[in-house]
């Protein structure tokens, strides 16, 4: 069975020596001492490693079942989902009006990507909640958030997100589910979608599904759409769980991974909703939701590959094949170890290099979120939308491919079930396409994100580039290495984006054609971004007499790996930008 354990040193690392957390000037920030968080970070850590992980394997083996119209979880999950209850992990960053803890959203990410790479399907049913709980908290009533909130934040109650139906996906403009005005200020919402996860299950008492739908008077295309808060149960006005609602579930589908968790066919027939935000701009409230949802994703692709990077780790150092071409390392042995071969290395630093600038991005954006949440900054915000596509698309991209490399230092033993490995690249996979696959996330950030606001954000990240290298221009130690190679990546995205602009008015195909490059040119400039910030910090830390100089000799290490190995690709992808759109649209549809 494969293990995993907690990255809380690295964590630590992140949140003190980089975002130096408790000393931000955002409210209850200076409560986040290295001690607090650390405690924090063990207690999620143990539930992760001792509980969670455990069930991984079994709960892909197990799936979930629906008996006579009850989803029925795999074994060990109900009791799991107590213990997460019961700890508060559910509530740590929600308001305390309603039951939280009141922490910033960033202490939720850090946590909850160990709950992650323990086990992604089993996280999923507080995380698609935590977001359905977002968006009531910004769009509904006051009587729709003592209805619901408190309930939801504790996890009694779970919840949802319901867009898709089967004719349509990323085009929600073509949806058909119908919800008709009642005359009590409901509404009675039919029709059916798929692809929803966690819509149904036994570990809660009701399920809160918040359901895209089309009212009377809205208009064609996606502003016609509402979105309607539905529960499972109704609630009495004592807060009670009444009768059962008209929602069902008419299947479950049999995925590729992730099958400890229910992704459910909803059947509406008449089911009893109320209106949440204005009517006819569902779309607006549901943004809410899919936003955290898709920063949540981003943190999925990367979690995941780190117990299979783990694995493989511990695998390349036990396995013995061949020997180094050097000479002998384990004379008394049959062969060497396998991390003893450049390639083996190369994959490993691969997934590593990845797995450490994923977690820095992943961090950054939630403080970036805390500040716009707590401090009001517009600045902020405007930055975390921008990169919200490339962490949703770059980290789930290379996340995938960091557990296929996990997978391929196992050679054929990584492709039967019985070493684990091949559940950590199947889990991984949906993460690529939903909540937006990454295609689109790709023509969001070239077709919106860039001109948003008249570019001002995308201008703001060059000049925090800028800035950033021209603090460290003095950084005798980190020039070569990190600070020149960072300001090179930075041109290229400068480059490319120069051409959507020049080029892209007069043929928007030259922009689209671009568009995947893009964003991984961005992911790749973003992560040597964060190296060099994570650089500049372990560099601190080992002028300063650090008790642990070994942690940040290997930081600076794979730092070094990552600016001279994959850095570079920007210049990849910017040629292939540049070569416009003709080769792409040259053949006919029939030609192909």
């Amino acid at each position: 069975m494969p293990s995993y354990t907690p990255p809380i040193r690295d964590l630590q690392f992140v949140l003190h020596d980089v975002l130096k957390l408790s000393q931000s000037d955002l409210p209850g920030h200076d409560e986040l001492a290295p001690d607090f968080t650390e405690a924090v970070l063990e207690a999620a850590g143990k539930l992760s490693a001792e509980v969670l992980a455990p069930l991984n394997l079994s709960g892909d083996q197990e799936g979930c079942v629906l008996e006579n119209g009850v989803v029925r979880t795999p074994k060990g999950f109900r009791e799991a989902f107590e213990q997460v209850k019961e700890g508060g992990w559910t509530a740590l960053d929600c308001d305390p009006e309603y039951g939280g803890q009141g922490m910033p959203y960033t202490m939720g990410v850090a946590t909850g990507e160990m709950f992650v790479s323990a086990n992604m399907a089993f996280n999923m049913y507080q995380g698609l909640t935590h977001g359905a709980y977002s968006a009531i908290h910004a769009h509904g009533t006051d009587d729709q958030k003592q209805t619901y909130l408190p309930k939801m934040v504790s996890c009694d109650w779970t919840g949802t997100m319901n867009l898709t139906e089967p004719h349509c996906g990323t085009d929600l403009g073509l949806l058909r589910t119908k919800a008709e005005p009642q005359d009590d200020g409901s509404y009675l919402i039919t029709g059916q979608k798929i692809f929803i996860s966690a819509g149904d299950h036994d570990m809660a008492e009701n399920v809160i599904h918040l359901v895209l739908a089309k009212a009377p008077g809205g208009g064609e295309g996606t502003k016609g759409i509402s979105l309607f808060i539905v529960p499972k149960f109704l609630v009495n006005a004592d807060g009670s769980l009444g009768d059962r609602n008209g929602v069902s579930v008419g299947a479950l589908e049999h995925k590729m991974g992730i099958h400890g968790n229910a992704t459910c066919v909803m059947n509406y027939d008449g089911a009893k909703g109320w209106l949440l935000g204005d009517l006819h701009k569902g779309m607006r409230a549901m943004f809410t939701m899919m936003n955290e949802a898709r920063l949540g994703v981003g943190l999925q692709g990367y979690a995941a590959a780190v117990p299979a990077y783990q694995n493989a780790l511990a695998y390349a150092k036990d396995r013995l094949q061949g020997r180094a071409v050097t000479g002998a390392q384990n004379p008394q042995g049959a062969a060497d170890p396998l991390i003893v071969h450049p390639d083996i290395r190369r994959s490993l630093l691969d997934q590593k290099s990845f797995i450490e600038g994923a977690r820095a991005l992943a961090l950054w954006g939630a403080h970036l979120i805390d500040r716009g949440h707590l401090a009001g900054d517009k600045d902020a915000e405007g930055l975390v939308s921008l990169m919200t596509p490339v962490i949703k698309g770059f980290l789930t991209d290379k996340g995938f491919e960091a557990t296929v490399l996990a997978q391929q230092v196992f050679g054929g033993h990584g492709y039967v079930e019985e070493w684990g490995m091949s559940q950590f690249v199947r889990d991984a996979r949906i993460t690529m396409i939903y909540e937006g696959a990454n295609g689109v996330q790709a023509l969001d950030l070239v077709g919106r994100k860039l001109a948003q606001d008249g570019g001002k954000h995308v201008m703001a990240f060059f000049d925090m580039v800028k800035s950033f290298c021209k603090e460290q221009s003095g950084n005798e130690a980190l020039a070569a290495d990190f600070i020149e190679p960072l300001k090179a990546a930075s041109k290229d995205l400068q480059a490319a984006s120069m051409f959507f602009m020049e080029r892209g008015m007069k043929n928007p195909n030259d922009a689209l054609s671009g568009s995947y490059d893009f964003m991984h040119l961005f992911g790749h400039v973003t992560l040597g971004y964060m190296w060099a910030r994570m650089a500049v910090a372990a560099q601190a830390a080992l002028d300063a007499g650090t008790a642990d100089p070994a942690f940040h000799k290997t930081k600076l290490a794979t730092g070094r790996y990552y600016m001279k190995r994959q850095l570079p690709m920007t210049a990849t992808h910017l040629a292939r930008i540049q070569s416009g759109a003709a080769t792409v649209m040259e053949l006919e549809a029939e030609a192909f």
